[in-house]
Parts: C-alpha cells; sequence; structure tokens
C-alpha cells in the first residue's frame, strides 16, 4: 500500500473504524490492521452470516452458482481459468482477480468499477452471463428461507432487509480474507533464513532491477494504479479497460495492479488470463510489453539474464503465507 493510498484511508478516517481485538480474526505478519467502514462494522456474525452467503449457490438464477464458484477458496479464491465460467456455462473476458487482501483496496474489479466492497458484492448477482439474478430476485429468495430471517435479524435488528444488508455482510467476510506471514515478511521482519538464495537474489532484482515495486509495492504489493501493460490491446476489439469506467482515452487499456500476494496460487494471470505461468508473466515484462498508442512509460525492456529471471519467480513463489488456509473454510450446511 502506498503512502498515498494510506493518507487517502486516513482522510476517510471519519468513515471507517479500525477493528478491536476479536479472538476470531488475526492479522498476519507484514499486513496492517483492517479497517471496516463505520456504515458497516464488524461483528463475528456478520461475518458468518456473510459467509454463508458467499457460499450459497441460491443466490445465482439457476442455483448453480456462487461467489465461491469464481473465488474458490481451494484455487487461493480465484478459480484458476483464463476467464470465468457463470450460469448456463457462459464465460466473460477477464479473469477472476482473488479476493485475498481486498481489505487495503477500495475500488474493486479490474477496472474500478465498484467503489468498496459492499459495491462489488452486488455486481454478480444481477450480471447476465456470472450469476443471471436480480437484486429483488435474491431478496426474496433469501426472505423464503427462515434460517437466513432469523440470521438477518440477528445481525441487522430486522426481518426486512434488502440488498444493502446481503451485500454489507458479504462485504464483511470477504474484508476478513487475509494473506500474510510468507517468508518473504518474515524475511523482512529480520529471519534472513525465510527465503532461499535464490529467492533473495529475487528481491534485489525485484526491488533494484525490475523495480517492480513501481506498481507492486507497500503491504499488498499494489499501488492500486490503473496501467496499460500492452495485454490484449493486439487483439482485434481489445478490452478497453479503465476507459469504460472514466470515458478518459487516457484510460484505455488500463487495468488495476493486482496484489501479488499469492501469486504463486492463482494463474494464468493478466486480466485476460492469457499468460499462463509466472515464468510466462517475466517473459512479457522483460520484453517491454506490446506496444500501443497507451503503453505506461514504464513498460520497457527489461534485459534480465536467464539466472535473474528464474530467482525473480523464485521470489514471487515467496510471497504466498498464510492466515486463511485453517479458518476459511466452506460451510457444509446452509440455513433452510
Amino acid at each position: 500500500m502506498t503512502f498515498s493510498h494510506l493518507s487517502r484511508l486516513a482522510l476517510l478516517a471519519p468513515a471507517f473504524a479500525i477493528l478491536a481485538a476479536d479472538p476470531a480474526l488475526e492479522v498476519p505478519l507484514g499486513l496492517l490492521p483492517i479497517q471496516f467502514p463505520k456504515s458497516n462494522p464488524y461483528s463475528p456474525e456478520k461475518r458468518e452470516l456473510g459467509r454463508l452467503l458467499y457460499y450459497d449457490k441460491r443466490l445465482s438464477a439457476d442455483g448453480t452458482v456462487a461467489c465461491a464458484t469464481c473465488h474458490a477458496p481451494e484455487n487461493a479464491f480465484t478459480d484458476n481459468k483464463p476467464v470465468s465460467s457463470g450460469i448456463k456455462g457462459q464465460t466473460g473476458g477477464r479473469s477472476a482477480p482473488t479476493v485475498f487482501n481486498r481489505a487495503y483496496s477500495l475500488a474493486q474489479f479490474w477496472d474500478g468499477r465498484a467503489k468498496s466492497l459492499e459495491e462489488q458484492a452486488g455486481g454478480p448477482m444481477q450480471n447476465s452471463i456470472e450469476m443471471g439474478n436480480t437484486h429483488e430476485v435474491v431478496v426474496k429468495t433469501l426472505k423464503g428461507i427462515p434460517g437466513y430471517v432469523a440470521r438477518f435479524k440477528q445481525v441487522f435488528g430486522s426481518e426486512d432487509f434488502g440488498i444493502d444488508e446481503i451485500t454489507k455482510a458479504i462485504a464483511t467476510y470477504e474484508r476478513t480474507v487475509l494473506s500474510g506471514n510468507s517468508p518473504y515478511d518474515r524475511y523482512k521482519a529480520g529471519n534472513k533464513k525465510a527465503m532461499s538464495e535464490s529467492q533473495i537474489r529475487g528481491f534485489d532484482v525485484y526491488f533494484n532491477k525490475a523495480k517492480c515495486d513501481q506498481c507492486h509495492e507497500g503491504v499488498n504489493l499494489t499501488t492500486n494504479a490503473y496501467h496499460n501493460l500492452g495485454v490484449g490491446t493486439d487483439k482485434a476489439n481489445p478490452d478497453e479497460g479503465r476507459m469504460a469506467v472514466t470515458k478518459n482515452p487516457a484510460d484505455w487499456g488500463a487495468f488495476k495492479t493486482p496484489t501479488l500476494r499469492e501469486i504463486a496460487r492463482t494463474a494464468p494471470y493478466m486480466h485476460d488470463g492469457s499468460l499462463a505461468t509466472l515464468e510466462d508473466v517475466v517473459e512479457y515484462y522483460d520484453k517491454g510489453g506490446n506496444p500501443n498508442k497507451n503503453l505506461d512509460e514504464r513498460m520497457k525492456p527489461l534485459k534480465l539474464t536467464a539466472q535473474e529471471k528464474k530467482d525473480l519467480v523464485e521470489f514471487m513463489k515467496a510471497l504466498s503465507g498464510e492466515g486463511w488456509q485453517a479458518k476459511l473454510v466452506a460451510p457444509t450446511v446452509f440455513p433452510k
């Protein structure tokens, strides 16, 4: 997280509350305390409600797709596909980003069209390709399940809940999906044996020669900014990326910089899933991307040696961490 991003959160302090101590939650080494909006304060009961909703396929039009379908814990909260599949096997044009550490990002989606996790949580439900439902039907479905009605009353104080309460619960759960305490974090904390010799050399390549931290820096290894890397710009109908949201031509082909946390577990890579391996990603950056009318000025040939490329990949493997494997388990029983 950049200083500027932290400053933005600080400016929003009246709207946010830092999570109080909770025995059910623990922030792994290397991360900052989670901040929850004051408009959506944390409670263990709300997190559990959100967890149930996140995995419940009844939120989709045909009962076949849940949030966890494309953001599955066993796949490091992605689906490990180039592009995701929704109801009736329909596919979109973008790869499902991981849910890890979304608490440290304000805008969501590859193009940043959602201003918060709450807004993001409601998007797939009414996307015709993803869950194919409407907010009205989702609310009606859940109100027809007594077990959910009781939980919403417990969490929000009323049985008359709507889509706002549903998305607040899901967002609360998503904010607790954390990854930290990686070999990289332990190395930074003083354990010089936490990373291998190759990873330590890759650390040097990352920060000094390749300067990956120009975009992938801070506690979550991303500036949360948007850049045109040239990915997909050589296709017949390139994805407009951020420009579709801002209508600013300068944002054509630009996509949000993702976290590198758990990057070794979240293949394939880039917004369109076009790069299958970390080796492919390094080769892509090494050549300086694909030339196009809006290529980011920092995309230039890196001229890495074969050993430097190998070491850089090994360093990225050191970004796989802990905090999610044991306690973020999918429910086996849902409200009835």
